[in-house]
């Protein structure tokens, strides 16, 4: 019996902003530890024998970049990172993971999860999917159910029925049902049929693809075509985006487990629930990362360059500069290097209201951080202008930006760690700390980093145009959207 992980990596973690941003969203952040959220996802299932030691991941385009780099730093491997060109929920990407493995085996059970989970105890997890994988291994398909602590209004719960016979742990799946208000939250727990939905499955390739023609055959067909019409980018799998845009946006609960439920238990159609008490947060909001987080002796979350006097209750993070806070009371305040979030513990599902307002502005903050990821390293604005730019540059030790030339703009690196390796036209040559160059416009160049450290720089950046006496002079501009960095 093989347990494949396939990682759901699709989320954009809107009411985590600011620190979680479009472009590099809550998963791929260090949230609640060392790593991140996608990699102590991995790494809570390493040391399972009956795991596949490669996963596969279903991820967006735009983050395959970053997750290739996050795989690498905690040495994981993977059997492919499939591309969706345009998010459409967990049920298509389900369904790609699905066709991908049907190739190899069609029996092979999927172990289903999101990549922005935390799970506090890693030995109760893994008990859990060792019972599970032995009700999907029968044709079941299984749900995690998160034994509940307090009424919570901010899931969906999921009533279970009778233990199965045969499987201690497994338990019939009667019905889900959406958030709660307070009311019937409360009337859930009392009851003690109720469990949290995590959004976490196990189930053998075969019978998702079967379940998903029988209730859902256009998404199959969709998604069959989308695939059918990839092709490999080296790591990657990049499906066919007209196809795939063409599938309905629907959760893995909407598009099978609930109709499951709903023409009830028989022998085609199982579902079970396994109940899992392990420390599990979604970390959906800000108060639920205040809810895990190590508080002091106030009930403060604290982290970074933070002074308080005299707070309870609160969360505050600093990444760039020094936050203070004086008399507060279960507030929220993140600062990053350019914006600062405040908000009370109560509101902060409300922040997603606030990225669709940047949305609608037509504002930038939603989706990059100023500090932007790409595979030879990073870089930062510093400044800008209405005719200038000007950026730190970050370059991993053997890494290399691509040869490029540029018609609109010049300019101009001060290297302040480690050793660059420049080209320029036909010149190849070092510049080491405290030194600099100059790229004037329409000069072919390169940028790499020959060293054992990362190289570290400074780039302004500009056009070069005559003024009224006819000298020339430098005149620096704005970066072309998509250009070099």
């Amino acid at each position: 019996m093989l347990i494949k992980p396939v990682i759901l990596s699709g989320g954009s973690g809107t009411r985590l902003w600011p620190l979680s941003r479009q472009l590099h969203p809550k998963q791929l952040l260090p949230l609640v530890g060392e790593h991140t959220l996608l990699q102590d996802t991995i790494l809570r299932l390493s040391d399972m024998t009956s795991v596949a030691e490669f996963v596969l991941i279903v991820c967006n385009e735009e983050h395959r970049f970053l997750i290739a780099e996050q795989l690498r730093e905690i040495d994981a491997k993977a059997d492919a990172l499939i591309l969706e060109p345009e998010g459409r929920n967990t049920a298509p990407a389900l369904t790609l993971a699905a066709l991908s493995l049907h190739k190899i085996d069609t029996t092979v059970i999927m172990l289903v999860l999101p990549a922005d989970h935390v799970i506090q105890d890693q030995a109760s997890f893994q008990q859990a999917v060792q019972s599970a994988a032995q009700l999907a291994a029968q044709g079941y398909v299984v749900t995690f159910g998160i034994v509940p602590d307090h009424a919570e209004t901010g899931y969906g719960y999921i009533e279970q029925g009778e233990r199965l016979e045969l499987f201690a742990e497994g338990y019939k799946l009667l019905r889900f049902v959406e958030k709660p208000n307070a009311a019937v939250a409360q009337e859930y727990i009392a009851s003690g049929r109720f469990l949290w939905n995590s959004g976490m499955f196990m189930i053998r390739v075969d019978v998702w693809l079967q379940h998903l023609e029988h209730f859902n055959p256009n998404m199959l067909h969709h998604c069959e075509k989308a695939f059918a019409g990839g092709k490999a980018d080296y790591d990657f799998y990049r499906v066919d985006g007209e196809q795939f845009k063409k599938c309905t946006s629907d959760s893995i609960d909407v598009a099978v487990m609930e109709k499951l439920t709903s023409e009830g238990m028989n022998q085609l159609h199982k579902a079970a629930v396994v109940p899992l008490a392990a420390g599990w947060s979604d970390v959906g909001a800000w108060g639920a990362l205040w809810e895990i987080g190590k508080k002091d002796s106030h009930g403060n979350v604290i982290k970074g360059d933070v002074v308080n006097i005299s707070c309870r209750n609160s969360m505050l993070l600093s990444n760039h500069r020094l936050v203070t806070g004086v008399g507060i009371d279960d507030l929220v305040i993140v600062e990053t290097a350019d914006a600062v979030l405040v908000a009370h513990r109560d509101s902060v599902q409300d922040v997603k209201v606030i990225v669709e307002s940047l949305k609608q502005q037509q504002r930038t903050e939603h989706i990059s951080h100023r500090c932007v990821y790409r595979p030879w390293g990073s870089y930062e604005e510093i400044d800008s202008g209405e005719r200038y730019q000007v950026k730190r540059i970050t370059v991993k030790p053997g890494a290399a930006l691509s040869l490029q030339m540029h018609h609109h703009r010049a300019e101009h690196w001060v290297v302040v760690k480690g050793m660059a390796k420049v080209t320029r036209d036909n010149e190849v040559y070092l510049v080491a700390e405290n030194q600099s160059t100059f790229i004037p416009i329409g000069i072919k160049h390169r940028l790499e980093n020959p060293g054992t450290i990362p190289l570290e720089m400074i780039e302004s950046a500009g056009a070069y145009r005559s003024d009224r006496a006819g000298a020339g002079r430098a005149r620096l501009a704005v970066l072309d959207q998509g250009a070099k960095c």
